[in-house]
């Protein structure tokens, strides 16, 4: 007996209807959206959104959440999002599970271009986004639509950013019904997870081979690399997030984003996650790092108060790079040149695991290693964590332990050497 094709929802292509978060007070309804109820629905959402265009990070992804629920209401239920029940949010959550391949793109693109002077949405452009990591593309793997998969993660921030959203319909008297918090069983949806999650980060070899490789690119190569040693200390020695590298409206790393306090300690200044900002110790490893850095463009070893010239200007061109893609190229050419050191050296197992390997690790290797010896809140506080409960997460001591008295558990006595 043959199987039956499967069936999935009849959806007309999605076009993206929210800009960017520099575009979010210009940019109007798409005219092919003729729904009635859809301009104000638009405005909501819009003026929702515009409570986080200090925070480019936050943006995306609650536009992401909210564009994608519009688009869903709008085609396929042909409803409000005002008028979307419980049992509206639980089919929408059972529709992200598995969408139409026609709502899932293979490549990542811009949601708008420019054309003839307007902003129009990108005609590849759709609400889900299908990638294979970076050792399945090495290998020849490409995106296929057909096997997608939301991960827990994604369920994660669909309950929260959508719950938000609801929430401040209701405080403006919008709406009185949050339908995410009527869920009952939302364990079909999350899972729960025993246990801190596991920490994505370097082995001890890896790093040593990895900043190894940066000093080595820097002296055969000092006009190109020499960045690429400052931007991997960096991101490891002080924790930091790759926004925090990259200049942009509501923050841009200066020289003098470094300073001196009056017991002759040097700190270095930065705006984080949530549009925090923070002070970060500056190791005397890193201040060495931060004088070669200077040295090697020309400036006097340290920075004065009004040093305002960009920690990491453009490799061609004036002012401060403003591109985390390009921070990313930098940070994977010296991985991928570390993974060949490292199969040159007969270590394949940890060069195949440094494939995986993503610019957020450094700021992962970096707590961890600095959680083992620093009280944990100087770390929690460097990092920019909203509590210890977070920085415990870097914490290894109980899963060695763990693992250490699990590891000989017998299962065929016969088989004991």
């Amino acid at each position: 007996m043959k199987n039956k094709p499967q069936t999935t929802i009849p959806a007309k292509i999605p076009q993206a209807i929210f800009d960017t978060m520099d575009n979010i007070k210009s940019i109007t309804l798409p005219s092919a959206i003729k729904l009635s109820f859809a301009h104000e629905d638009f405005e909501l959402a819009r003026n929702f959104l515009r409570e986080y265009d200090g925070n480019e990070a936050t943006f995306n992804s609650y536009r992401r959440e909210i564009e994608r629920l519009m688009q869903w209401a709008w085609l396929i239920q042909k409803k409000s999002i005002i008028q979307l029940t419980r049992l509206d949010m639980e089919t929408y959550l059972n529709f992200c599970k598995k969408p139409p391949l026609n709502w899932i793109a293979t490549a990542k693109v811009p949601r708008f271009i420019n054309q003839d002077g307007v902003r129009v949405p990108h005609p590849d452009w759709r609400p889900f986004v299908i990638t294979v990591s970076k050792i399945a593309a090495r290998q020849g793997a490409v995106p296929d639509p057909k096997v997608y998969l939301l991960s827990d993660r994604a369920f994660k921030e669909i309950f929260a950013v959508l719950s938000s959203f609801y929430n401040y319909l209701i405080i403006d008297g919008i709406t009185q019904v949050n339908p995410l918090l009527q869920i009952r069983q939302k364990s079909r949806f999350l899972r729960k997870t025993q246990g801190a999650p596991m920490v994505r980060r370097l082995t001890d070899l890896q790093w040593d081979y990895v900043i190894e490789t940066a000093r080595f690119l820097a002296s055969q190569e000092p006009k190109r690399h020499e960045r690429t040693l400052f931007i991997m200390s960096a991101l490891y020695g002080m924790y930091l997030r790759i926004s925090e590298l990259t200049a942009s409206e509501r923050w841009e790393p200066r020289m003098n984003s470094f300073f001196k306090d009056s017991d002759e300690n040097w700190w270095f200044s930065t705006v984080g996650k949530g549009n925090k900002q923070r002070n970060i110790t500056v190791s005397d490893a890193m201040l060495i790092a931060l004088k070669r850095w200077r040295q090697h463009l020309g400036y006097s070893a340290q920075p004065s108060p009004d040093d305002n010239s960009p920690l990491i200007p453009k490799e061609r061109g004036a002012g401060p790079i403003s591109s985390t893609n390009q921070i990313r190229n930098i940070v994977q050419y010296c991985f991928d040149t570390t993974i060949h050191r490292m199969q040159a050296d007969g270590f394949h197992e940890e060069a195949d695991t440094l494939q995986a390997a993503t610019v957020h690790w450094l700021r992962h290797t970096g707590i961890s290693d600095d959680v083992k010896m620093r009280p944990r809140e100087h770390v929690r506080d460097d990092a920019g964590h909203t509590s210890s409960s977070t920085t415990d997460h870097y914490i290894d001591v109980d899963l060695r332990e763990r693992h250490a008295s699990g590891k000989k558990k017998v299962i065929d006595r016969d088989l004991i050497e």
